[in-house]
């Protein structure tokens, strides 16, 4: 699952850019990568885990501007069409490969 972020945040005032910074920030700390400019998204092992994100968005955003979120399977994330075929660094090493080797070989010799 991916759950996408969209967000118009208002800059005008000095508090305002804090608010924006401080949530900008805290979305990078929670594991995010930025797609385009105020949109952002971030891997989810299950739809339940994207819902539990979600509240924390909700506790951590800003009270002025427009924020959406919308939670899609990576199938469909992966179909996205990119036009002018510009990815930036975060995206391209985003993988759906989910394999962990721990450990290592076992020796009960030692």
């Amino acid at each position: 699952m991916r759950l996408l972020i969209f967000f118009d945040l208002p800059v005008k005032t000095k508090p305002q850019i804090k608010q924006y910074r401080e949530f900008i920030k805290y979305l990078k700390n929670d594991g995010f990568i930025r797609v385009q400019y105020s949109v952002y998204a971030k891997l989810c092992i299950n739809k339940d885990c994207a819902q539990t994100i979600s509240k924390r968005i909700r506790l951590n955003a800003p009270a002025e501007g427009d924020i959406r979120y919308m939670i899609i399977s990576e199938l469909q994330y992966q179909h996205i069409t990119n036009i002018n075929n510009t990815h930036n660094l975060d995206e391209n090493i985003t993988t759906a490969d989910r394999t962990l080797i721990i450990g290592g070989l076992n020796n009960e010799d030692s």
